[in-house]
């Protein structure tokens, strides 16, 4: 049967990437995006549309949320997995951080995973069962080199949330996990990163190489899988050795 895969932030960058994985793996994927038109654009674009439906999904927007379930109650009973990828990344030196820019980072990247923990998972806690996937990062685990303090502090908070989440619906048939990648060969890393700082960038990385957004996917997919029912609460590092615990 046919998992229902609920990826968000997938109109483009490793949501997509992800979203386009299940895909390709026969999976029925929900692609969301902060409009409906940004999502209906992905699929028209994508050589797996045929696997795929669009949805609007603010993660700064708590009746999104709640939009969802019932789009997806309606639409197909369940929910399967949820892929908390959306993000808004920024890399503003720390003593330039203004209240807003703090307040608006914090709103989507901790609370927007929050909330789709707390209401999605909730849904699929009803349904008892369920695999539930959060975007973490490197820099919510050393404080961040070339991203923002809002964004590695959002990414720290993410950690936490997964363990208290996974506690929660452990007994419910949901499983919750995280991944915590470090750079990517990805268009926001080398937006954050110069091309003339690039090469120095990956002398710093133990593996000498940026990681691929494909064995997110995959990772991804293994966490999301039935037989992943014995992982719960744990912090996925594919990080290139930066960092090691």
């Amino acid at each position: 049967m046919k998992q229902v895969v609920l990826v968000t932030g997938s109109a483009s960058g490793l949501g997509n990437v992800i979203a386009e994985h299940f895909a390709k793996l026969g999976q029925q994927v929900i692609l969301s995006a902060s409009t409906l038109a940004k999502a209906e654009a992905a699929i028209a674009k994508s050589p797996n549309g045929h696997n795929m439906v669009p949805l609007k999904l603010d993660i700064a927007v708590e009746a999104d949320f709640h939009n969802a379930v019932a789009s997806i109650e309606q639409q197909f009973g369940r929910l399967d997995v949820l892929i908390n990828n959306a993000t808004v990344t920024k890399a503003t030196p720390v003593l330039e951080i203004t209240a807003a820019d703090f307040d608006w980072v914090t709103q989507v990247n901790q609370r927007g995973t929050f909330q789709a923990c707390q209401i999605l998972g909730k849904y699929m806690a009803s349904k008892g069962t369920g695999r539930i996937v959060n975007m973490a990062s490197l820099a919510g685990q050393n404080g961040g080199t070339a991203t923002g303090a809002h964004y590695a502090a959002t990414k720290g908070a993410i950690v936490t949330l997964t363990k208290i989440f996974a506690r929660e619906f452990a007994a419910k048939g949901v499983t919750v996990n995280a991944i915590a990648p470090g750079p990517m060969e990805s268009p926001i890393v080398h937006s954050v990163v110069s091309d003339e700082k690039m090469d120095q960038f990956i002398q710093n990385i133990p593996v000498k190489a940026l990681g691929s957004m494909e064995f997110i996917a995959e990772t991804c997919a293994l966490l999301a899988s039935g037989s992943a029912g014995f992982v719960t609460g744990a912090t996925w590092d594919i990080n290139g050795g930066i960092y090691m615990r």
